[in-house]
């Protein structure tokens, strides 16, 4: 078992949360989908052969792709200053 950085969900949804109590608005659950693809995005470099984090990091990659399609139907200005805050777009 390797001993990776894990991530701080906490500081997370503190940068991207809308008001105090906010957890799961689309912004959150956007960022904090990204940060695990980024990491098991680095898993998968070293284990190459781990197809089952393969089909989870695929499914999490469609769900993040449906948050931001909800995203940028609802609120473009709020879509693109997302996908600037966390990199996606180049």
């Amino acid at each position: 078992m390797s001993k990776t950085k894990s991530i701080d969900k906490t500081s997370l949804i503190a940068d991207y949360k809308i008001h105090d109590s906010d957890t799961g608005s689309s912004e959150v659950q956007i960022a904090l989908l990204s940060a695990r693809i980024n990491h098991l995005t680095e898993h998968l470099r070293e284990h190459r052969k781990d197809f089952h984090t393969r089909r989870g990091l695929l499914a999490m990659t469609a769900r993040r792709r449906k948050l931001l399609n909800y995203l940028k139907k609802n609120d473009l200005r709020k879509y693109t200053e997302l996908l600037q805050r966390l990199n996606l777009r180049k």
